[in-house]
């Protein structure tokens, strides 16, 4: 089978449309739109088709964040980070064309489990060591690495997604930003960060992984700042 990725680089100008795709079974819904499994109608080539509202677009004004999170994905090579293949619009939607994860979120088959065995935490810790290390080397700094936003593939590697907290700069960063039983010591307290903030919730997920529960989870936001501490 011909994929998605070889077709994107003969011919890297092609225009997508809504028409060179199959459109399946939904996958999932989020805050701006839906993903569904897709067909590439002339190779035949699987992807997830993520659709987002433009009206939502303007609801939320996350023009400049998508117009970034897009910029950031298309250009990234690496065996654990999701390949976003092109993207099309029309009249009320944008369509992100994303490679396609079979096994769905990391979140999911840890919910199932409750914890992982201490090879498979590892193997997965290994794998996002190595993408958030490209990632860094090419300053990039996700900031929003939480199990939600792991995906695994069909042979079970992990992938990660979600670059809509993404930003791409050599400078510290102030937004804050990202998931509360993630958060970093500074993006607490509110200070400028850097791509030390996604080291620190490599730690989190690597106890969560064991454990089944992100070690500061607390029943409020102020006792989550607190434990953190």
């Amino acid at each position: 089978m011909k994929s998605l990725a070889k077709e994107e680089n003969q011919s890297p100008k092609r225009r997508w449309s809504l028409q060179d795709f199959d459109v399946g079974k939904p996958l999932g819904k989020g805050k701006f739109g839906r993903v569904y499994l897709a067909r590439e109608v002339r190779s035949k080539y699987i992807v997830a088709l993520k659709v987002i509202f433009k009206e939502q677009m303007d609801k939320y004004m996350i023009h400049h964040q998508l117009k970034r999170e897009m910029e950031i994905q298309t250009s990234l090579r690496h065996p654990n980070i999701l390949r976003l293949y092109g993207w099309f619009h029309d009249a009320e939607r944008i369509f992100l064309i994303l490679e396609y994860a079979h096994r769905g979120e990391l979140y999911r088959e840890l919910r199932k489990n409750g914890h992982l065995d201490e090879k498979q935490a590892a193997t997965y810790i290994l794998s996002l060591t190595q993408a958030l290390a490209y990632l860094h080397e090419k300053h990039v700094i996700h900031r929003d690495i939480k199990p939600e936003n792991l995906l695994l593939d069909h042979e079970g590697r992990l992938k990660i997604a979600d670059f809509g907290w993404a930003v791409q700069s050599i400078n510290k960063r102030h937004t804050m930003c990202g998931t509360l039983d993630y958060l970093a010591p500074e993006m607490v307290e509110n200070k400028a960060h850097d791509y030390a903030i996604d080291n620190w919730t490599l730690g989190i997920l690597c106890y969560e992984l064991l454990y089944g529960v992100p070690p500061f989870e607390a029943e409020s936001q102020s006792d989550t700042f607190k434990s953190s501490w």
